[in-house]
């Protein structure tokens, strides 16, 4: 039984145990608030704008801290998105806190200026804002532009002599001044825009003498014929050109001529709607290839496609889809076109191979005399059935004779077909040294089965004596 005493007693207990608590709260120290401004700066960095100024509020430590902030980040979508007010309301309250931020910041250099937005409603404001951003020596200008007139960027853009980095996305014309020069610009990512003509295009390129990375993202090239991106400090270069919306019509495209000997990594994705031409390329430079076939134009697309693997002969590493090298091989090319790759020596798979891939696949290894690895990072396609006649190689590739040494096989289920598919792999594998299969683990996960397939594969009768099968 409780007596009144122990009730009193666990009472104050409680009472002292929540004075305590509010007495700890009360004196809990702001251990963020004590740290010093630069690195207080270099948090908020990484905050959109609308948040950073958020924290003015916090206490009169964090009033103006916002004001000397490198990084600004403006994004018109966090204002739609939160649903409030309707769309004119939004708009005038992006187009105020824009402005005032630019009134109550401080006069220093700013690091990166981001800009997402519509322009429709006022293609002048978004002019003086990134007007600012440049006279306040912006060294990174990125900007994401919805458009619906014609829009031109303030000529300063085009020859800042502090931008190091310009990542731009806007649907339309892409109007060049009649001088465009970046004396250090070292990152350019044009995306969705539409190249006006072959001179104003060419200037771009030609001004840009320090670049190290280039990325055209799903731009259009209709109104060009001839261009030349010819940087000898480009390190980096990625095409994308996918994708493909127009008729095979326009597979006419221009011709772009690249001359980059220092290039070290080359993307292109797209359907060669125009004729790319390599000069100059290291044996260094690691390419990822991917060409999908429109089968009405398919000879167009082979012959393109051969230029494009002649002018990356050399190279020693590459990611294809079985796609682009189902291209090299159309029916109607002759195969002597395509050069021998006497430097290649990894070669990765990107896409599921299927029945009408492996064919291409057997001819694109005969061009390969000195390929130690090989990676099928997809794996077989689940449609795919393979006889025992299919994957037989009528004449084995000299790289199966005296070079390869690693086979990857991801993505592994265990069937059947998969398993035939390794067994002449390295059955014909004379110095294979290692076979690794990852499986894939969404349909291979039955723990009895995975035994039952390791025992088999074990089994197999191998090529290469020193051949080792290891399951990741």
């Amino acid at each position: 039984m409780i007596t009144s005493g122990h009730r009193w007693h666990t009472i104050n207990c409680f009472k002292r145990q929540n004075a305590l608590e509010e007495h700890n709260i009360d004196n809990r120290e702001d251990k963020i608030s004590i740290l010093p401004d630069s690195i207080l700066h270099h948090i908020l960095s990484y905050l959109p704008t609308r948040d950073v100024v958020g924290t003015c509020i916090l206490s009169t430590r964090w009033k103006n801290l916002w004001t000397c902030v490198e990084n600004i980040d403006f994004d018109d979508s966090l204002l739609y998105s939160s649903g409030i007010f309707g769309y004119p309301v939004n708009v005038t309250c992006f187009m105020h806190f824009v402005q005032r931020v630019f009134q109550l910041r401080e006069e220093s250099d700013i690091k990166k200026f981001r800009l997402s937005c519509r322009v429709c409603f006022s293609a002048s404001h978004v002019c003086l804002w990134i007007l600012a951003a440049i006279k306040h020596n912006a060294k990174e200008l990125d900007l994401c532009l919805f458009v619906e007139e014609p829009f031109m960027l303030p000529q300063c853009v085009f020859s800042s002599k502090t931008l190091t980095s310009l990542k731009l996305e806007m649907n339309c014309v892409l109007e060049l001044p009649a001088s465009t020069f970046f004396p250090f610009l070292r990152t350019l990512h044009l995306c969705l825009v539409t190249f006006r003509d072959d001179s104003s295009t060419q200037r771009l390129f030609s001004g840009c003498p320090m670049l190290r990375e280039l990325a055209i993202l799903d731009c259009e090239w209709m109104n060009l014929k001839h261009v030349a991106i010819s940087i000898s400090t480009l390190k980096s270069l990625t095409i994308d050109d996918l994708p493909f919306f127009g008729s095979t019509d326009d597979l006419n495209g221009c011709e772009i001529k690249i001359d980059a000997a220092s290039l070290s990594f080359l993307k292109y994705s797209g359907y060669l709607s125009n004729e790319i031409y390599l000069y100059n390329l290291s044996p260094s430079v690691y390419a990822s290839i991917h060409i999908p076939i429109l089968y009405e134009k398919r000879n167009q697309i082979a012959f393109r496609a051969v230029k494009l693997f002649r002018g990356i002969h050399k190279i020693n590493a590459a990611r294809i889809s079985s796609r682009a090298i189902e291209s090299l091989f159309i029916a109607d090319i002759e195969k002597d076109r395509l050069p021998v790759f006497y430097n290649l020596m990894h070669l990765e798979l990107s896409m599921e191979l299927e029945n009408h891939t492996i064919g291409p696949l057997k001819e694109l290894l005969q061009c390969l005399p000195k390929l130690q690895s090989l990676h099928f990072s997809e794996g077989l396609a689940p449609c795919m059935r393979l006889c025992e006649d299919d994957w037989n190689l009528g004449s084995v590739p000299s790289c199966f004779l005296s070079s390869l040494k690693t086979v990857t096989y991801s993505n592994f289920h265990g069937n059947d077909t998969e398993i035939s598919f390794l067994r002449n792999l390295v059955k014909n594998a004379l110095v294979l040294e290692k076979l690794n299969i990852v499986c894939s683990k969404r349909h291979f996960g039955d723990p009895k089965k995975q035994k039952e397939v390791k025992v088999q594969l074990q089994s197999l009768h191998r090529g290469s004596v020193s051949c080792a099968i290891k399951f990741m």
